[in-house]
């Protein structure tokens, strides 16, 4: 089993607080990996490391062998990184964006298949040649995943993909990231909602306070905790901790 993403004892520091105390875990190839806990415990400082956006004050992370602090390029290569708060520019057509992020990666007939894999991910329809300023958030989160897989990275990393989203589209989203999974790609999200982190992860970290208090697959912890959802698990453990 190849290993997609490796921490080893990860911290981070601003000043004098340390918001991330040592973390370790391993993530898999093909792998949908949920990373949860509450507002403020560490989980997009983590995310951002993994990212190349943000240094690692100790300790070392690496997706598929390559460091991320010392060769942050080769890593940026073959991952890809949607925040919870990206956008896309508002005056261009779901189409012309895809274009445009096209181009930072392929050109000629590369370039076409790749803007032509984006359009069949988002799956807008008719929709692709409106104006981004008219999509609703559903259509944005759609559009906005289909440029972050369009190149072809082997890890996606997602924080609350569906944060805000209707029952439906939440659903449809979730289905997009299976898809996205099945095609080989490894995925590591973040997420305040159980029910997806139960329904869509093979396993989960709950990080607390900026540790690691959890690690297992969500019927392992359901298990441990003598409990029926991962929302009982997330706030016994937080409670308990």
């Amino acid at each position: 089993m190849t290993d997609a993403l490796v921490l080893e004892d990860v911290r981070k520091s601003y000043g004098n607080r340390e918001a991330v105390h040592g973390i370790s875990l391993t993530v898999h190839e093909g792998e949908i990996f949920g990373l949860i806990g509450h507002n403020g415990a560490g989980k997009t400082t983590t995310l951002r490391m993994i990212s190349t956006l943000l240094e690692i004050t100790s300790g070392s992370i690496s997706v598929y062998g390559h460091d991320v602090a010392k060769e942050p390029e080769a890593v940026r290569e073959i991952i890809s990184y949607l925040p919870e708060d990206a956008g896309a520019y508002k005056d261009m057509t779901g189409r012309a964006y895809l274009e445009f992020i096209a181009r930072f990666f392929a050109s000629g007939k590369e370039k076409d298949e790749m803007v032509a894999k984006g359009i069949a991910l988002a799956d807008l329809g008719e929709r692709i040649d409106s104006k981004v300023d008219t999509y609703s958030k559903g259509m944005m989160r759609r559009l906005l995943i289909a440029r972050a897989i369009m190149p072809s990275p082997k890890l996606a990393i997602m924080d609350e993909v569906t944060s805000g989203l209707d029952v439906i589209n939440a659903y449809e989203i979730r289905e997009i990231i299976r898809d996205i999974a099945k095609s080989g790609v490894t995925v590591v999200m973040s997420s305040h909602n159980m029910f997806e982190v139960d329904m869509l992860c093979d396993r989960v970290g709950l990080i607390d306070q900026g540790n690691l208090v959890l690690l297992g697959t969500p019927a392992e912890l359901k298990e441990q905790f003598g409990v029926d959802t991962l929302e009982e698990v997330f706030v016994k453990a937080v409670k308990g901790a």
